[in-house]
């Protein structure tokens, strides 16, 4: 062993190993059980970012730790490749999009090598393939089958300097996600999936989801928005037609003075065919976002349509107006307006002098400044004819049935949530495997004839997409015969690829289908690590495709992720690090000058994991010094002589308080990491041992036995967060097994037996167990080594803890139903 720690000789030669003996090749093993560790794949950018780092150091630790306990563990790699920043380079760098994403995904895969992850390299994919796009082309001629895909002409959100389609979901505060330009309103032929088919389960199953964060769950709880109301028929005067709205406060239903209509609807197109002022609004409506921030915070403008509508209880006359707040897009295209009760209909009625109907009063008698702002709450009714003084949530019912009754409307469940649009007029992205005949057929590509292959040698002239021009491409056979027909030259959204590459992870070798029975022995995945800013897009549609693969029978599981973790961001001087701050730190010179294990234990070291870390270089430096200081200890214990066996009997006190720290270290570490995920404290934790061990005397065989005790646990609590260095410890401790097959170690019972206590544990009062702890044991690992008692596990499986009591040093009770 050398004196000196030299981590880049170190890391190559334990690289090297890895790969030679395929270390972290992985196949089903149905006699151990399985954990399927997943981050979240990268965009190849170019260079790795230091939030790279960060993401996938976080799920190679658990990994590891999750192999050291005997479990039959996969962690794959991969490359979300299309998209449009590869466009952008094209354009710039005059070279076609695939050579410069091939180019990144060869530089950053020796990145993810050079930090030690332990990838199976063998299930790699890249979603620019047609290897594995295929399957998403077939997938998508299925889903078009059943009726699951349509396509319309819809207003949708337009990225001017993008020149392509956003979903609601990519509209960020009225700008492009990518972009940052301000979005555009335009119709445009779409394609679209019915996730809205699946808006029920999807809100329902996120109760199942108890390893997500509650934010993650609210945030999409909030998205999806199911809503329980009215939809309510106001005849067009004049006319047997009517204009259909839908509300959740039917109890305001007295007090509508106007409706609004969208620009797009069908009344104000009419209005406009002799209306040039109204035209010209029209126009100006098409300019404006559709997403519903901009709707709340717009200037909110109008014109009446000259028409009216009868009032379904009272017969009133109520005048029609077009407004830039209504969408068409969004339900009917219609609302009813209750300014009194509505703030953005108040906003509205008081620009336009617009009455106001008070229908809704406070319980507490206490007045309202109508003059200032709408009254939201709910409250008691008045001037609402034979409704009046009933409570809100009474006149729901009261005038829902009276609606139903007189067949004026109906109950309703409406959801927030709308169908996905998946066309991008952009070209790199998979094609959609769409055939157009002549007769204006939309026919689905024949399994055989898949893929539809994007071509890769192209030049861009301009912004717009290559093959839009290129019929060569577009030109081909109708599957039906009827000729010469063109193929559709939209492209998939990009979060289609990312919605199912967890799946196909599990069986990328299967070239005759998507996914095949290993996909049921890895699903689902045990642990997802990724950034919150995926909270709901990419994770909302991962859910909704895993439910679309299990209801085609290609796997048995309802949900894909049963543990989210959202790690934080990494900061620089307070702010998120980004090129365009210039604030950026490229994690290639620090792991040349230090080593990867230097920067790995830094990024696990410096916050939990799902807070923000701040960078810090003399934090690395820090790191460094640690691990050349962990080195320097096992060099001179070495150096001494060979330890001998422990005489536990023949233990000072000393040796014995240097004993239970070794194992109290063990059980903290072995709780952090593998229950907690504060792998900070974790290593806390063994930076004190080490504190411990460099005070220890080494006089005694007993003195150098113990040394060796505790620099062997250090070394195997370290070795998810540091493998090379513990590999090249842990060889030169003499030990001939590689420590990457080792197991994680387990605490000696003797050794904390000085300050042992056993307690009872109840479950709802009723004796199930005990258990032996420390009796300076925290109060959450008492906790939770009550809940892994065996007969108390077995009486709470299935039931929901509602409270955990403990009263130190006699029992604990949980509270279960």
């Amino acid at each position: 062993m050398h004196a000196e720690y030299n981590p880049a000789e170190i890391e190559t030669q334990v690289q090297h190993r890895w790969e030679k003996n395929q270390s972290f090749k992985v196949t089903e093993d149905k006699d151990k059980p399985k954990f399927y560790c997943l981050s979240m794949f990268p965009y190849p950018s170019g260079k790795l970012h230091m939030g790279h780092v960060r993401n996938y150091t976080i799920g190679d630790v658990i990994s590891r730790y999750q192999r050291m306990h005997g479990k039959n563990v996969l962690q794959p790699m991969g490359w979300d490749a299309f998209g449009l920043p590869a466009e952008g380079a094209a354009i710039k760098n005059k070279v076609p999009p695939a050579k410069w994403t091939y180019e990144n995904i060869d530089y950053m895969r020796g990145q993810l090598k050079r930090l030690g992850f332990a990838y199976d390299w063998d299930r790699e994919l890249a979603t620019c393939s047609p290897d594995y796009y295929r399957w998403e082309q077939w997938f998508f001629t299925k889903l078009y089958e059943k009726g699951l895909v349509y396509k319309k002409t819809a207003v949708v959100n337009w990225d001017p300097v993008d020149q392509t389609v956003l979903a609601n979901e990519q509209v960020i505060d009225g700008k492009g996600w990518r972009s940052g330009a301000a979005v555009e309103r335009r119709e445009i032929p779409q394609w679209f999936l019915k996730i809205t088919d699946y808006a029920d389960e999807l809100l329902k199953d996120l109760e199942t989801l108890d390893g997500w964060p509650d934010a993650v769950k609210t945030m999409q709880a909030n998205w999806i928005g199911r809503s329980d109301g009215v939809e309510i028929e106001f005849t067009i005067d004049g006319t047997d037609e009517a204009l259909r709205v839908y509300t959740t406060r039917p109890d305001t239903l007295m007090g509508v003075s106007y409706m609004a209509v969208a620009a797009e609807h069908p009344l104000t197109l009419a209005a406009a065919e002799n209306n040039t002022e109204l035209r010209a609004f029209i126009e100006e409506c098409k300019a404006g976002g559709t997403s519903e921030v901009e709707m709340e915070t717009m200037e909110k403008k109008g014109m009446p349509l000259n028409v009216n509508v009868r009032h379904p209880v009272t017969d009133e006359l109520i005048p029609v107006w077009t407004s830039n707040f209504v969408l068409m897009g969004y339900g009917t295209g219609a609302v009813m307006s209750v300014p009194a009760h509505d703030q953005r209909d108040w906003e509205f009625a008081d620009k336009y002098e617009i009455a106001l109907r008070p229908v809704i009063f406070p319980q507490d008698s206490k007045e309202h400044d109508l003059s200032k702002s709408a009254f939201i709450d709910k409250g008691v009714l008045k001037n609402s004819a034979q409704f009046d003084d009933l409570l809100s949530e009474d006149a729901f019912n009261a005038i829902a049935d009276y609606l139903e009754q007189k067949g004026k409307g109906n109950r309703k469940t409406n959801y927030r949530l709308r169908d996905w649009g998946i066309s991008r007029q952009r070209y790199w992205g998979c094609p959609i495997p769409i055939i157009n005949t002549r007769s204006g057929k939309a026919l689905a590509v024949p399994e055989q004839d898949l893929p539809v292959v994007l071509p890769e040698e192209i030049e861009f002239e301009g912004i717009s997409s290559p093959i839009k021009s290129m019929p060569k491409f577009i030109n081909t056979d109708a599957p039906d015969g009827s000729g010469i027909a063109e193929r559709e030259t939209d492209t998939f959204d990009t979060f289609f690829e990312s919605s199912w590459y967890f799946a196909r992870y599990c069986c990328p070798d299967n070239n005759e289908a998507m996914l095949d029975e290993r996909a049921n022995y890895w699903l689902p995945v045990d642990q997802y690590i990724g950034g919150i800013e995926h909270a709901i897009l990419h994770l909302l549609y991962a859910r909704f495709f895993n439910k679309l693969l299990r209801d085609l029978g290609l796997i048995n599981n309802d949900e894909p992720f049963i543990n989210l973790l959202t790690q934080g961001m990494v900061l620089k001087d307070g702010a998120k690090m980004s090129k365009s701050k210039g604030n950026t730190v490229d994690p290639q010179p620090l792991i040349e000058k230090y080593g990867a294990d230097t920067v790995r234990l830094f990024m696990m070291f410096a916050a939990p994991p799902d807070q923000s870390l701040e960078w810090s270089e003399s934090g690395v430096e820090g790191a460094h010094r640690f691990l050349k200081r962990l080195w320097k200890l096992a060099h001179t214990h070495l150096k001494k002589d060979n330890a001998g066996q422990l005489d536990k009997n023949s233990l000072s006190d000393e040796q014995a308080q240097v004993r239970r720290k070794i194992h109290l270290t063990i059980n903290k570490v072995n709780d952090d990491i593998g229950r907690r995920y504060t792998f900070n404290t974790a290593i806390a934790a063994v930076m004190e041992l080490i504190n411990t061990l460099s005070k220890a005397s080494q006089d005694d065989a007993n003195d150098l036995a113990i040394m060796r005790e505790g620099i062997e646990a250090a070394v195997l609590l370290l070795s998810p967060i540091v493998p090379h260095i513990a590999d090249a410890l842990w060889a030169a401790l003499g030990h001939n097994t590689a420590l990457i097959n080792a197991s994680w170690p387990t605490p000696d019972v003797d050794a904390l037996a000085q300050d042992m206590i056993e307690i009872v544990v109840q479950v709802n009062g009723k004796l199930r167990g005990k258990i032996k702890i420390d009796k300076e044991l925290p109060k959450e690992q008492i906790e939770a080594q009550a809940k892994a008692e065996e007969n108390v596990a077995k009486f709470i499986d299935g039931m929901t803890i509602r409270k955990i009591i403990v009263v130190p040093g006699r029992l604990v009770n949980i509270v279960a139903s």
